[in-house]
């Protein structure tokens, strides 16, 4: 949702509130410029240790490349 400067002034509580309803942000302009952006805080805080765990896959052996290298020869 896009709002000039001078509507946000007048209605800046009404928009507070639509925007932590729905959950979508505003973008504030002034003279058609986008100037600042209004966004919804998370009521959970973001745990960021394990938050990608069970995001990647494994296909096969992740150590052994396939090649002998000059250290095998012995």
């Amino acid at each position: 949702m896009v709002v000039a400067a001078g509507k946000f002034k007048a209605k800046c509580l009404s928009y507070i509130d639509e925007v932590n309803q729905t959950h979508h942000e505003l973008i504030i302009t002034k003279h058609g410029v986008p100037k600042a952006k209004l966004v919804p805080i998370n009521s959970e805080p973001i745990e960021h240790f394990g938050f990608m765990k069970g995001t990647a896959v494994l296909n096969g052996d992740i150590i052994s490349t396939g090649e002998k290298w000059d250290a095998n020869n012995e």
